[in-house]
């Protein structure tokens, strides 16, 4: 039941994006296709659980014991931006068409801040290896929910009658923020 409800939480209560503003600059650059939306957020769930594991080990079996609490941010940024090179070399053998759509964007894991954030988070919310687990599988699903609906609203919105003035970035923002109120409906939830 714990894990569900870290699960739960994570996706709609306390969903990275929408409500801990992490991961703001791949959700407004990635989400003008459902498509190139769908690839980033396998991208992300898949690199934001993998850096979660091994930060994870990192953090108690070599910064712990050995008294460098302070190297966390140095050695978890230098273990995401492996992992990230990693996955870039996959997608580029494995799937040229989605390498191709994600373009510049695929760098943007190394520096998104949630996949960073809830490696961090992890160890403050002292989870174990499985909860801290399931709780970056659940933001990374989290993060693709919001950047698939987001992307959807935004192919709607290119089919609206929007002011002129309200085109594009304005009218993104305006219905992120709309978005961001939704899912605080979910608030009493867990």
């Amino acid at each position: 039941m714990e894990y569900l409800l870290i699960f739960i939480s994570a996706i709609f209560v306390n969903n990275i994006v929408l409500t801990q503003f992490l991961g703001i600059c791949p959700f407004l650059g990635v989400s003008k296709k459902i498509s190139t939306s769908l690839g980033m957020g396998a991208a992300v769930i898949f690199v934001i659980t993998l850096a979660t594991i091994v930060t994870w080990l990192i953090q108690h079996y070599l910064l712990n014991p050995f008294n460098l609490g302070f190297l966390q941010t140095i050695a978890f940024i230098l273990v995401i931006a492996a992992l990230v090179q990693m996955v870039e070399i996959i997608l580029k053998k494995i799937s040229p068409s989605l390498y191709a759509a994600l373009g510049v964007f695929l760098p943007l894991i190394t520096t998104n801040c949630c996949v960073l954030g809830v490696a961090i988070l992890v160890i403050q919310k002292d989870f174990g290896l499985i909860e801290g687990t399931m709780y970056a599988l659940a933001n990374g699903v989290g993060f693709t929910l919001a950047l698939v609906v987001f992307a959807g609203l935004r192919e709607q919105l290119t089919l609206s009658d929007v002011p002129k003035g309200m085109k594009g970035v304005p009218i993104a923002l305006v219905t992120a923020g709309i978005l961001a109120l939704a899912f605080m409906g979910f608030a009493g939830l867990v």
